[in-house]
């Protein structure tokens, strides 16, 4: 039996395979398996990968399933102890799956470990190396767009991973489970991040486990989709995890929050995407608020461990955010962009 199960998950990504597949060739540490979950991709990926790369399992789903059951789908057959999950649309460095099996050696009792993420055609550039929470409910991504430097050259705890290239501990998996299969794409990784640290399991940065990755090329060309799964997802997210004294402390940020993004969203072109999200969380919360029951039933963090965790400066960069969209180009030229 492996020590890691390493799941990549592909939708007419044939294109990047290539690079994925040959770079986990390249890893020093060996004891791995590689399974390649593909969508019911229609550009020969699972030729390419059946011909040129034997040694990957192979599992072809007839549909897209998304991200999410996607990667259940590659649970299901995985053997290893170690869950690890990276998205096609990368390049991991040689020593990844090494720095990322240590880590787990070193810090027995945390069950999520977190990738450094730099971006692929930026290489001295971070995309992201994990994410906090912040006092909005909401995932605030850390080190983004910002030079690799000594803050980022040391393990610390995050709040959660991005799973487009992440390390789960399957023993926390059987307690808390995998992902939800309700969010299909998005935001998936930190409902599982959230569960797993109000279940008491810790999440620890690895800045020498590093993956170069490319700027969601699939999502960012379908815009309304993208804006339509975040803002169902996020409300679902926290929904289903923040505690109600939490929830209601937090009231004044989140109206703020969700105020600016009806703004940003309108003006981006996807706000009929953004008021379908939220409507259809309406008709979600019959089984969002069954499977909240069994959550905070089996919750082992404290409020007040959870609010000191929550960090307060999110503000300014969502502001940022609006700011840019709301003198920038026009909403066609924004989503030009996007499809760029």
């Amino acid at each position: 039996m492996p020590e890691i199960s390493v799941i990549v998950m592909n939708w007419n990504g044939k294109h990047f395979l290539e690079t994925c597949l040959t770079a986990l060739r390249r890893q020093t540490f060996r004891d791995f398996e590689t399974i390649l979950v593909d969508n019911g991709s229609t550009d020969g990926s699972t030729e390419y990968v059946r011909t040129g790369f034997p040694s990957v399992i192979l599992v072809e789903l007839k549909e897209n399933r998304g991200f999410t059951g996607g990667n259940i789908a590659g649970y299901e057959r995985a053997q290893a102890e170690v869950i690890v999950l990276l998205n096609n649309d990368t390049e991991a460095d040689p020593h990844w799956l090494e720095e990322t099996h240590k880590a787990s050696r070193e810090y027995p009792n945390t069950g999520i470990f977190a990738s450094k993420m730099m971006q692929f055609e930026d290489r001295e550039r971070i995309d992201i190396c994990g994410f906090d929470l912040s006092k909005a409910g909401t995932g605030m991504g850390l080190g983004r767009g910002e030079l690799d430097g000594p803050a980022w050259s040391e393990p610390r705890k995050v709040f959660g991973a991005c799973a487009g290239a992440a390390a789960y501990r399957r023993s926390m998996l059987d307690d808390i489970g995998f992902f939800d299969r309700d969010f299909f794409m998005t935001f998936d990784d930190m409902d599982l991040s959230f569960r797993a640290q109000l279940r008491g399991y810790e999440c620890m940065f690895i800045p020498r486990a590093i993956v170069y990755h490319y700027a969601s090329p699939t999502i960012i060309k379908l815009p309304a989709r993208k804006t339509y799964y975040s803002q169902r997802n996020i409300e679902l997210v926290h929904l289903k995890n923040m505690p109600l004294g939490l929830m209601l402390l937090g009231v004044p940020q989140r109206l703020l929050y969700e105020l600016g993004s009806a703004a940003y969203f309108f003006k981006l072109g996807t706000g009929m995407a953004f008021l379908k999200a939220k409507i259809d969380v309406l008709r979600q919360l019959p089984s969002v608020l069954r499977k909240r029951r069994e959550i905070q039933r089996r919750r082992k963090l404290t409020n007040g461990q959870l609010r000191a965790m929550m960090q307060g400066n999110w503000l300014g960069a969502k502001w940022k955010k609006l700011r840019a969209a709301w003198r920038g180009p026009s909403a066609a030229a924004l989503r030009a962009r996007q499809s760029s």
